[in-house]
């Protein structure tokens, strides 16, 4: 660990890497010293998307105001643990959610709100698209938004001058480079492994599919340019650090890594982009990122390929909900608590919880939940609906219940990791991370039983994707002399502690049974959302 005197010297120096994250409910960031896992000081800003005129979506004006947030507070933090300020950095990295559609016209200004990765409206696209290509496109690419909005005959189609994600907006507006990692432009549009950027052949596919309707519209001219991690990606312009900093202290020429997706960030905290490795990222959504020894054999609408910051071809199983209705009836029990004396912090709270559920049946005492706040495309649901379900012989206990919340979150998760198996895809280890995983051996273990294979959760797993864009910066400065996965075992994941959960075989017969319990209950699912609508 380093010390407060040689933290102080290294901020003042300017050898600190900063990652920045915008996540769905947390913009995050993290200040890393020239050893990467020394994490110096970190700072967060909490947002939430907004529905909107049928569509989830943020505010541009709130991505500003809570990355300069995040960052003042991460500067506050820097002032009072090393009595010092942030003048220069060695290495800074933006990262934010994947896919969703952010269009912009000639003049750089939005043509249409940020559509994000939540939105399920793309339907009609994502099925034209994807027996077009041959590959599943899921509703949250940003290929598929953009082709549901030519169907709509939406009058912004032929103004598009540059589509990106998030993070490349970000980016862009911090470097004034149109670029994005490889591992989020791989979902914006399928990439070919054998180039490392955009598949050409299905550009030129699409561009002749949509010709009638958005005549002269060439694809490839509105997307980022693709770099791999390693590579530089910019510089922070005197504007984008005044963006990043309005206080002035932060001075411009900062190197940038290449923007990166959460799915690539995860994959890097948890140092899983081996074959036959994965990492499970649960948050507003959870998704489990496969990397991939072979393609796979057919297409599968559970699974799309994406790949990992440095190009290998991974599956991805995303879900829209992950643990945001496990949170909500948390917060009601803090509130119990709270009501009957007993003031809980939020941790406190899940750990009495967490813990509590240990104690419950295998299979939940027969307690169903689904934690469907939005719509969700692996299961066919349109709209969000969150449910908990029994029956009269259930054995409704807080323990059947706390462990029906938790297996609720990877229910769709494993629907969509059957199929993988499915394919023969094996796996040696999962690595997990996020907030739910702080309390040490509940969502670890079930998450365990959910994939019947060993869950290994490290000590930089509540960090995220905050971190893991940190060391996609600190990175630059090596790539010419190592891969990112040499640099990842031998420079960052060299002696992390690591806690390893084998999966117990009454856990996975019970999370079978409940699965089992949990596909049949869908229809219910389906009739919630025919007949429950908002202004019953």
């Amino acid at each position: 660990m380093i010390t407060p005197d040689e933290g102080t010297a290294l901020i003042v120096a300017g050898n600190a890497v900063l990652g920045v994250e915008l996540g769905s409910t947390r913009i995050k960031a993290c200040l890393i010293g020239e050893n990467p896992a020394d994490v110096l000081a970190v700072g967060e800003h909490a947002w939430e998307s907004a529905f909107v005129d049928g569509r989830w979506t943020y505010p541009l004006d709130e991505v500003w105001s809570g990355v300069q947030s995040a960052y003042r507070n991460l500067a506050d933090c820097v002032r009072e643990s090393f009595g010092v300020e942030i003048r220069r950095l060695r290495a800074l990295g933006i990262s934010a959610m994947m896919h969703g559609y952010l269009a912009f016209d000639a003049s750089g200004e939005p043509l249409v709100p940020f559509r994000t990765w939540r939105n399920t409206s793309t339907g009609p696209a994502s099925a034209a698209l994807t027996a077009l290509f041959g590959q599943n496109i899921p509703l949250r690419w940003s290929v598929a938004h953009l082709q549901q909005a030519v169907l709509d005959h939406e009058p912004h189609v032929p103004q598009i001058d540059f589509l990106t994600t998030l993070a490349g907006y970000v980016h862009w507006r911090l470097t004034g480079r149109r670029v994005l990692g490889v591992g989020d432009a791989s979902g914006m549009f399928p990439i070919d492994a054998a180039t490392g950027s955009y598949d050409r052949e299905l550009v030129a596919r699409y561009d002749r599919f949509v010709a009638a309707d958005v005549p002269g519209l060439r694809l490839r001219t509105l997307l980022p340019d693709v770099l791999p991690a390693g590579m530089p990606a910019g510089e922070l312009t005197v504007g984008g650090a005044a963006l990043l900093d309005p206080a002035g202290r932060l001075l411009p020429g900062v190197p940038l890594c290449p923007p990166e997706g959460d799915a690539g960030t995860g994959m890097v905290a948890t140092g899983a982009i081996a074959p036959r490795t994965g990492n499970v990222s649960a948050g507003t959504s959870i998704f489990a990122m496969v990397v991939l020894e072979r393609p796979l054999q057919r297409v599968h609408r559970e699974i799309d390929v994406v790949t990992t910051p440095a190009g290998s071809p991974v599956a991805m199983v995303h879900c829209n909900n992950g643990a945001s209705e496990l949170a909500a009836w948390a917060r009601v029990f803090a509130r119990f608590a709270a009501a009957a004396g007993a003031l809980l912090s939020s941790d406190e709270v899940f750990d009495v919880l967490f813990h509590e559920a240990l104690t419950g049946d295998a299979d939940a005492g027969g307690l169903l939940a689904y934690n469907y706040l939005a719509g969700e495309t692996i299961t066919g649901i349109d709209a969000g609906r969150p449910l908990f379900i029994r029956t009269p012989d259930s054995t409704f206990t807080l323990a059947n219940m706390m462990r029906a919340q938790l297996y609720g979150v990877f229910g769709t998760l494993a629907m969509g990791m059957r199929a993988l198996a499915y394919e023969g895809v094996r796996l040696d280890r999962m690595y997990a991370h996020g907030g739910m995983f702080r309390t040490a051996g509940v969502a670890q273990r079930f998450l365990a039983a959910a994939l019947g294979a060993p869950v290994a959760v490290g000590e930089s797993a509540s960090e995220g994707g905050a971190w893991g864009i940190a060391v996609l910066a600190a990175y630059l400065s090596e790539s010419a002399d190592m891969d990112l996965a040499r640099y990842l075992a031998e420079r960052v994941f060299a002696d992390a502690q690591i806690d390893v959960v084998a999966p117990l075989p009454d856990d996975v017969a019970g999370f079978g049974v409940y699965l089992h319990r949990y596909r049949a209950g869908l229809a219910v699912e389906h009739a919630a959302v025919a007949h429950l609508t908002s202004d019953l």
